[in-house]
């Protein structure tokens, strides 16, 4: 079940130089037999060196049942990147004047105010705290575990959120701890849209994905003539693959994890956080550079916490503004991962050397010795080591 795709070798980047990842295959083999070794169907990975594609793999296939191999076209499910997108929203309404990141949050959503809160007024809680997983909110919009085959993929209406709001408690003194909450970018989708007065799925598309032309963009369910290059998706439990809903809608937690893209659209974004080619008009249209910098700068400290995504925080990381921030070899690195419904992707950029790299899979694997999530911290420590790290070659 293997298709080995196309890699690239740029002539004056890293890959050809004398470097770790200079000795030829060497990264394709690392990446490939991990994939074969833990039951992986599909995945894909680019490499970034300023604005010049380094390197890129597709493995595997995108819908197993036809045989479809996972090439440039293929759209994956991007999860909790999604929360990415968010933050640059909200960015962009703090930069014209609509909210300040310091504002309480039941001043824009004035529902939130019966919630229970021990530890002080709710009016305490801001938006900085949102972005920041530091409100005190739980992580899961559903306070229950979604075990039953009747249950909706996510809560699909903001009056059911509403309705869980006296029974939620505020967990802990906002501000002052990590925990991961994507009950609070569910707040934060709110906030886009009762101020810009768009769905939130329209405010993305129009303020953020159509400027980057990133025209294979979109949330939840695939429009007609994208439909065909979607990914499925697929768990590995006890030796054994089971498909996953096919083509699912996130419902009202869209803000939280409901983006689906092709890696080729998901390298225009990383040339925008990048800022590669320098001097692009439209990116700061998009979002100045000053507030770019903002969000990468560390707001507190994270540990791990229940519900993080795949390749989540570890000592290393901090929380910017609705990306983590971690550090390595004196660099600071930017980035974010996400794993919802069988795919794991995540994506790392060091502005510091320009480099950044993405990668996605469309299955979770649990087996023992079979780890998605245990792979793609392998290949996370890989690339950082031996790529966002490695001068060889500049």
């Amino acid at each position: 079940m293997r298709y080995r795709g196309l890699v690239l070798l740029v002539c004056g980047v890293l890959l050809c130089a004398g470097g770790a990842l200079g000795q030829t295959g060497s990264l394709n083999s690392f990446y490939e037999a991990g994939l074969k070794r833990n039951g992986i169907v599909g995945s894909r990975l680019v490499l970034l060196d300023g604005a010049n594609l380094a390197f890129e793999d597709s493995y595997g296939y995108a819908r197993l049942g036809t045989r479809q191999p996972v090439d440039a076209n293929t759209a994956f499910h991007w999860a909790s990147i999604t929360k990415t997108f968010t933050a640059i929203a909200i960015m962009q309404l703090r930069d014209h004047g609509r909210l300040k990141l310091d504002d309480p949050v039941v001043k824009y959503i004035p529902e939130l105010a019966v919630v229970h809160d021990a530890w002080g007024p709710v009016s305490a809680i801001t938006i900085r705290h949102l972005l920041t997983h530091s409100s005190g909110f739980r992580n899961p919009t559903w306070p229950w575990s979604g075990d039953q085959p009747w249950y909706p993929f996510e809560p699909t209406q903001w009056s059911q959120i509403v309705a869980m709001l006296p029974y939620t408690q505020v967990e802990f003194t906002p501000g002052t701890q990590y925990s991961y909450s994507n009950l609070g970018y569910v707040f934060l989708g709110q906030i886009i849209e009762r101020l810009s007065g768009d769905d939130y799925e329209v405010y993305v598309d129009k303020n953020i994905l159509k400027p980057l032309q990133m025209y294979h963009s979109y949330f939840d369910k695939a429009p007609y003539h994208l439909l065909q290059y979607r990914s499925g998706s697929y768990e590995l439990k006890g030796g054994k693959i089971r498909e996953l809903p096919f083509d699912f809608d996130t419902g009202i937690t869209v803000s939280n994890g409901g983006l689906n893209a092709p890696l080729s659209d998901m390298v225009k974004y990383l040339n925008f956080l990048l800022g590669e080619p320098a001097g692009t008009p439209i990116y700061d249209e998009v979002l100045k550079r000053a507030s770019l910098q903002e969000m990468f700068q560390p707001q507190l400290k994270t540990v791990a916490s229940p519900g993080d995504p795949a390749n989540g925080p570890d000592e290393k990381d901090s929380m910017g503004l609705g990306v983590f921030v971690r550090r390595e070899g004196g660099h600071r690195l930017i980035g974010h991962a996400g794993e919802q419904n069988g795919f794991i992707s995540h994506f790392y950029i060091d502005p510091e050397s320009r480099r950044a790299y993405i990668v996605a899979y469309n299955t979770a694997a649990y087996d023992a010795g079979q780890n998605t999530q245990v792979f793609d911290r392998e290949l996370r420590d890989y690339l950082i080591q031996h790529f966002l790290l490695d001068s060889t070659g500049r």
